[in-house]
């Protein structure tokens, strides 16, 4: 028996709120989770700062993986376990791929990509075929495996239907994700009938993707629309954002003291490589969010006030407060906010922040135009396909229009706490209510 297809002499089973149980029979599959590169990620959140408006979020990705290989493993060897496309090699490919898609997110993930420049799909590829212990153990299948799952990850793997199975508008990342992220949040708006979904599915019959039968629009609506509540409502939600505004800022201070040669108490050895831009793949699975929030602490201490304020406020949730911000409409209240924290001896740079967050539910080609994203395709009675938001008027209304919120970030306390003199406190406070009452 060679290692590919090598089961365990036991099925193990992971206890899971969503799914009930991931079950895992491959060896490769239980010694990929046993990896230290794996491990991980029990220590990045899902949802980043999310946990500061709903407690609830304190889920990691090492949860999310698990799921979207559960759902991977369901499709595979339930739903398309009479499809001839498939050997052996290609579903462990499929299922490695899908267990591995988050290895290279960095500690809060969209955070530190912003102020570092890292791109977390890049790094899943370079822990999967660098020098690992997931690689190594890729590596026992053949010597050309770990490729073959990058593949995946990069997309350009030749079976594209196992590619869109994990990256795609309809995919086993998304699916799990919403129902992940609503259970842990509390909320109810990303719930959709994962069941009928997977029983729904079938491969493209050009190879090169999914398609959904006709019988299970509905529950495919179900699901754009459960996106769409979850990215309005949890995702985009201005509280949580001023919790990354935070860290994003935290972060960018940091590097800019120590390439201005600032002495930091104790040395922040662990994150100086992406201060200096020279990052080592060993020096970026050292990151988690444990090893951040331990720096946070101790920069509370740290001489510069900047850096100590803002990892005073991210630790102990004092937020910065927020208005609507149009860019256009608005750009005089920026420009005399800027002048009066200037005046009052507070950096805007760090105090004053504009965060744009956008998405489009649901994408997809439209002749003549440019752009676009594969569309879930409906396999109608007659065999046809048909594009699904020709058939959904739901789809059809809430697809094409890209929603964006901008938000502008400032110290209210700074301001009501005297810290700032009372005629620029009474100026500032006075545009911040005249704004708030024009939104209204």
């Amino acid at each position: 028996m060679s290692y590919l297809t090598e089961k365990l002499i036991e099925e193990k089973v992971f206890k899971d709120p969503v799914h009930g149980y991931v079950h895992v029979s491959d060896k490769l599959i239980w010694d990929l989770i046993a990896t230290k590169e794996f491990q991980r990620l029990r220590r990045i959140h899902q949802l980043g700062t999310t946990s500061l408006t709903f407690h609830g979020a304190e889920h990691s990705r090492f949860n999310h993986s698990l799921g979207v290989y559960e759902i991977v493993r369901q499709i595979i060897d339930v739903t398309f376990a009479k499809e001839p496309q498939l050997d052996s090699e290609e579903r462990m490919v499929a299922l490695c791929a899908a267990l591995l898609h988050d290895l290279g997110h960095g500690p809060f993930s969209h955070a530190f990509e912003k102020v570092f420049g890292t791109d977390h799909e890049e790094y899943t590829q370079a822990i999967i075929i660098g020098n690992t212990e997931v690689s190594e153990v890729l590596s026992r299948v053949s010597d050309d495996f770990p490729l073959k799952v990058a593949s995946i990850i990069k997309k350009n793997y030749p079976n594209q239907t196992l590619v869109k199975l994990i990256s795609s508008q309809i995919d086993a990342d998304r699916m799990d994700y919403l129902l992940r992220d609503a259970y842990y949040t509390g909320v109810s708006y990303g719930k959709f009938d994962l069941e009928r979904i997977l029983r729904v599915l079938r491969p493209s019959p050009d190879g090169n993707g999914v398609i959904v039968k006709y019988s299970g629009m509905h529950a495919v609506e179900d699901y754009i629309m459960s996106r769409y509540q979850m990215y309005q409502q949890v995702y985009f939600h201005p509280v949580s954002r001023s919790g990354e505004v935070l860290l994003w800022k935290i972060l960018e201070r940091a590097k800019k003291l120590y390439c201005a040669g600032y002495d930091f108490k104790v040395s922040p050895i662990q994150v100086l490589p992406f201060f200096v831009n020279e990052v080592s793949l060993k020096d970026y699975i050292v990151l988690d969010d444990i090893v951040l929030m331990y720096y946070f602490s101790i920069w509370q201490e740290e001489t510069d006030p900047i850096l100590s304020d803002l990892c005073s406020r991210f630790l102990n949730r004092r937020l910065l407060r927020y208005l609507n911000y149009n860019p256009k409409e608005d750009a005089e209240l920026y420009a005399e906010l800027k002048g009066l924290l200037e005046k009052a001896d507070i950096d805007p740079s760090y105090y004053l922040v504009v965060d744009s967050s956008s998405d489009l539910p649901y994408d997809y080609y439209l002749p003549g135009v440019g752009g676009g994203k594969e569309p879930i395709k409906l396999l109608m009675g007659n065999g046809e396909l048909r594009e699904l938001s020709t058939e959904s008027p739901v789809v059809e209304a809430i697809g094409r229009e890209r929603r964006t919120d901008i938000k502008l970030y400032y110290p209210l306390d700074f301001i009501e706490s005297g810290r700032v003199e009372p005629e620029i406190a009474e100026r500032m406070i006075s545009l911040i209510h005249a704004h708030s009452l024009k939104e209204k």
